[in-house]
């Protein structure tokens, strides 16, 4: 059997599932059958592990070794006795501290809801656990330079965190973290050693467990690491200052290298483009980068066949962009060839399917549709919008007309009830009143036939129960908000005379979705706080947009539309990277309301740009495929768009390597995007 031990990586540009099997299957090639059976693979997603059993697949008929998740790892009930808490529990129960402080403090809290805030102090307590800190880290925090704001809001996170990291047994993060430190404490004695080799694979060790985790299987006899997307172009010398570079896309990948030396290739095969993935690795390299693109830029090879397969579309618009995506999209379809749009705005997906819908085309989405955006979804956040707020004649008729409303009536059929609702409108907007009561709708009901009055009655006592709930601001038990509000949807989904059962609004697979979401935020909803109606609402949001409808209708077979954290994925075939402007991809780092990040750097956290140097990983990976379409819009809604940094730097770069061909090879490019913008505007 070949070496399994160590670090190891593939390049941009080599697809990773199945450069993997390749890898692992040539050091099984002296082995009997069963030898692959006894190894274990963990792996960093569900997405991976799916690539991972497909690529299996592929190598013909076989033992198939056991995957699993790294994130799954867990220390054994010797260490942890106890089964991890629900996530949402341990939510609920910081949104009733942070409750708590804002009655005493509204300035901490000023311009955010309870709900956003708990979802935050829950990612900053993941993160703490992750990397292995504890209340002693905040202790430590030094607050006399930082403004009166940030050392309250750490005399607050000191209280939430003694509590949280109190008991760690009930996080999963914890538990992860418990069981890498047991790994680096025992395996090393040969104690509690894995049966068989393990490997890691697809992890670029992002969090502290995991990386801590991975660098105990490095370290195994029989243990090894795969890194995704590793950059063998980048010099030593830079490798050695990268742990202070978070926003570079290979920075994650410098305390392994310290830890374990550096990674040899895990196969022989090479890119499709290896001087394009010179051209990107020099791009991208830590600021300052002036001296280094004018001392290694003339080494590069001729751009013009280096970038022969890369496509610049510049859009004036977010629309043009889409249209352009679109026909891409449509050509490779009709051609039978497989392309992958790897898009960060959830706006840009729902434009580029609006317009491929036009032609009868379905792609293949792995991000589905968010449940909010389902009908229950929608019909549930309407509800909730009705507590706290004036029942206008908008509020009601958007209700009204929704598709879910009285499906499970009898009594009064849809097209019956749609008729009723426009002669009310008509009445109302003619001659109000603003706020109808059950009053105004007895009183026109006596000018309609048997079927007006059935659906008035119903609709005014409707409004009887609606009326004292949105007359109530102030916050109550969330049990009880939550429980009026299922009561409330369940009526009017069931309709005159009808029931929920008999409705629509829990019978397809998104009215599951959210009929489980509820359930599982009833069965803790004793642990939240009292809330108010908005942020009730901003709660039901935060629930619902953790779940995400996948189509039952098959997607177009050759058509893909993924997340950026999947561009590792797919290096064969054509590839779109979108969206490519500062705030869409990277998309902006979100605001800590709980530490600064001089605060952080003092605790051992993360800083925020960690975020950007993981997106800048996916970019890179992403733009090493065979053929890739680069899209952005010059302009938004507001103002005119700025570049991705990474593209900014990629072109600048060009354009100042006249020697080699770069503002040749740049203007062919964009010479390609033009063409499919005038063939998007002449469609």
């Amino acid at each position: 059997m070949g070496e399994i031990r160590g670090l190891y990586a593939l390049p941009p540009g080599v697809d990773f599932a199945e450069g993997f099997v390749q890898g692992l299957l040539a050091r099984m090639r002296d082995q009997p059958p069963e030898a692959l059976a006894r190894v274990t693979v963990l792996t960093n997603a569900a997405t991976t592990m799916g690539a991972l059993r497909r690529a299996f697949d592929k190598a013909g008929p076989l033992l198939l070794p056991r995957l699993r998740s790294i994130t799954g790892v867990d220390p054994g009930p010797l260490v942890m006795p106890d089964p991890p808490e629900a996530p949402l529990a341990r939510r609920l129960q910081l949104a009733r501290l942070i409750a708590q402080m804002m009655r005493l403090r509204p300035d901490l809290g000023a311009g955010h809801s309870i709900p956003v805030l708990a979802q935050s102090l829950s990612q900053l307590m993941v993160e703490m656990q992750t990397e292995g800190r504890d209340i002693t880290a905040l202790e430590a925090i030094d607050t006399g330079d930082h403004a009166r704001h940030w050392q309250n809001a750490l005399a607050f996170l000191r209280i939430a965190a003694d509590f949280h990291l109190g008991n760690p047994a009930l996080d999963r993060p914890a538990r992860q973290r418990a069981a890498a430190e047991a790994a680096q404490a025992d395996w090393p004695q040969g104690l509690n050693l894995p049966e068989g080799p393990v490997i890691v694979a697809g992890s670029t060790g992002s969090h502290g467990a995991t990386r801590l985790y991975m660098q105990a299987v490095a370290a195994l006899p029989n243990g090894a690491v795969v890194l995704p997307g590793f950059d063998f172009d980048q010099p030593p010398e830079v490798w050695e200052g990268l742990a202070q570079a978070d926003d570079h896309p290979q920075a994650r990948f410098a305390p392994l290298i310290a830890a374990a030396g550096y990674p040899g290739r895990w196969t022989e095969e090479r890119p499709l483009s290896e001087d394009r993935n010179r051209l990107i690795s020099l791009a991208l390299r830590p600021a300052p980068v002036t001296d280094q693109w004018i001392a290694e830029g003339p080494a590069l090879p001729d751009l013009i066949p280096a970038t022969k397969d890369l496509t610049l579309i510049e859009a004036d618009q977010p629309g043009q962009e889409a249209e352009a995506i679109a026909l891409v999209m449509r050509d490779a379809a009709e051609r039978g060839t497989l392309i992958t749009l790897i898009a960060a705005d959830s706006g840009l997906i729902r434009r580029v399917t609006a317009a491929l819908d036009r032609w009868h085309i379905r792609p293949d989405d792995s991000a589905g549709r968010p449940l909010p955006l389902t009908a229950p979804g929608l019909f549930l956040r309407q509800v909730a919008a009705l507590f706290g707020q004036p029942l206008t004649i908008d509020r009601q008729l958007i209700l009204l007309k929704h598709p879910l409303t009285a499906t499970g009536s009898e009594a009064i059929g849809r097209n019956q009830m749609l008729r009723e609702t426009r002669e009310l409108e008509l009445q109302l907007r003619r001659n109000g009143p603003a706020f109808p009561d059950a009053a105004t709708l007895a009183d026109w009901a006596t000018k309609g036939d048997e079927t007006r009055k059935i659906w008035a009655g119903w609709l005014a006592g409707m409004l009887d129960r609606i009326t004292p709930l949105a007359r109530d601001r102030a916050p109550r038990p969330l049990p009880d908000r939550l429980a009026d509000m299922m009561s409330l949807a369940e009526a009017l989904a069931a309709g005159p005379g009808g029931t929920v059962d008999a409705s629509r609004l829990w019978q397809d697979k998104a009215g599951q979705m959210a009929q489980a979401v509820l359930a599982h935020l009833a069965e803790h909803a004793p642990l939240g706080p009292e809330i108010g109606p908005a942020d009730f609402s901003a709660l039901l949001v935060t629930e619902l947009q953790a779940k995400a409808l996948r189509e039952d209708v098959a997607g177009h077979h050759c058509l893909r539309i993924r997340g950026p954290r999947e561009a590792r994925l797919y290096a064969h075939g054509t590839v779109i990277l979108s969206g490519l402007n500062e705030g869409g991809w990277p998309q902006p780092l979100s605001p800590d309301p709980w530490l600064s990040r001089q605060m952080r750097a003092q605790a051992g956290l993360p800083l925020p740009e960690r975020q950007i140097g993981l997106a800048a990983h996916d970019f890179q990976q992403g733009i090493a495929a065979d053929r890739v379409f680069l899209t952005r819009a010059r302009r938004d809604a507001e103002a005119e768009t700025i570049p991705s940094r990474w593209l900014n730097r990629m072109l600048n770069l060009m354009g100042g390597l006249p020697d080699r061909n770069g503002p040749q090879a740049l203007a062919a490019m964009r010479a390609r995007g033009a063409e499919w913008l005038a063939m998007a505007e002449a469609v």
